[in-house]
């Protein structure tokens, strides 16, 4: 039976608009036969330093805006893969291996590296990694294999109660540098603030009448920490005096308490010269700094007796462990205790 001719076919209704699709992803191709196999169509397939570029880029937009981490971090996490990149030189993150990280970590050592260094940047290619395995690049991370470094249990070291005393009668305070210098040092001893929590301390964050100051730490974490006679009256001459004169130098009223002569607030570079500068007017260990402070604040308070959980609390420690560091710092006072109250003593 013949066919019945058939008329032209109705065009199809319009349908919605094509949905562009994202820029293909690189591939590695292999020809076995003439036949083209793909190997792999994931973004790990880019090779070269501009896919590590990218890489870190995109870490570093995610624990930014993601994790909203604190700036001092951020740039830990930058100065560390940018040395990682700059080790890899041709090769691509993404494909390392658990030894090849281990050799790079191995390569910190022998530069000579601290023990804290090196574990401060396995732990950001743990964290780098497993960012790269959210996303897809990698299936598995190979830093999850890198075991933790163990705690460097090495005592820190600390100030005697009069390397402290002659440490915070080296500034002038008759002068403006002076006066500002003997707050500051006389903050960081009696609060054990890190010098990045002294940087960021605002005027309103210091309560002078009831003799504390609130500090904000790693994570933004917020504590209270009491401030003692000395400390207070060293603050209030600052604040009252020449603190107004230095603030006039800045284009508008800065909320800061440590400020630099031109308004600005003092930085963390800046903090630790100004301690180093002072150690050696008084004739203390000049490769001391803000650290050496916050430890001699912690060692005394141990010695004195104070609670470890109390000091704890006043450090910002998020563990116990951090702290109990300074619990066998003062071994000459537990020979006394043990010499004054043993039968055997």
């Amino acid at each position: 039976m013949p066919r019945r001719a058939q008329g032209p076919s109705k065009p199809a209704p319009p349908g919605p608009a094509p949905i562009l699709s994202p820029a293909p992803l690189p591939v590695i191709v292999k020809r076995e036969r003439g036949r083209r196999v793909i190997l792999d169509v994931s973004p790990a397939a880019e090779t070269g330093p501009a896919s590590n570029a990218l890489f870190v880029e995109r870490f570093m937009t995610y624990v930014r805006h993601e994790r909203a981490l604190a700036d001092n971090t951020l740039q830990a996490y930058a100065r560390d893969l940018r040395d990682f990149s700059a080790w890899l030189g041709g090769r691509n993150a993404a494909a390392i291996s658990i030894r090849d990280l281990g050799d790079y970590l191995g390569h910190l050592s022998k530069k000579g590296l601290a023990r804290a260094s090196v574990a401060r940047q396995a732990a950001t290619l743990r964290v780098f990694f497993a960012f790269l395995q959210l996303e897809g690049t990698v299936s598995e991370s190979p830093a999850e294999l890198l075991a933790a470094s163990r705690r460097d249990d090495t005592i820190p070291g600390a100030l005697s109660p009069e390397q402290v005393d002659r440490l915070l009668a080296s500034p002038d305070g008759r002068s403006p540098t002076g006066q500002r210098d003997k707050a500051l040092l006389e903050l960081l001893y009696a609060t054990g603030c890190r010098a990045s929590e002294i940087s960021s301390l605002k005027v309103t964050d210091i309560h002078l009448a009831e003799c504390f100051c609130t500090c904000h730490g790693k994570g933004n974490k917020e504590r209270v920490v009491p401030l003692g006679a000395r400390a207070v009256s060293a603050v209030r001459t600052w604040i009252n005096g020449h603190r107004g004169t230095y603030a006039t130098n800045a284009e508008s009223i800065p909320p800061w308490a440590m400020l630099s002569s031109r308004g600005n607030r003092l930085s963390r570079m800046r903090i630790w010269e100004i301690v180093t500068d002072h150690a050696r007017k008084a004739g203390v260990p000049p490769d001391i700094g803000p650290h050496t402070l916050r430890h001699s604040f912690a060692t005394h308070l141990v010695a004195g007796g104070v609670d470890l959980r109390h000091v704890q609390e006043m450090l910002g420690h998020a563990s116990i462990a951090t702290t109990q560091r300074y619990t066998h710092v003062d071994a000459g006072r537990l020979k006394g205790i043990h010499g004054r109250f043993h039968p055997r003593g």
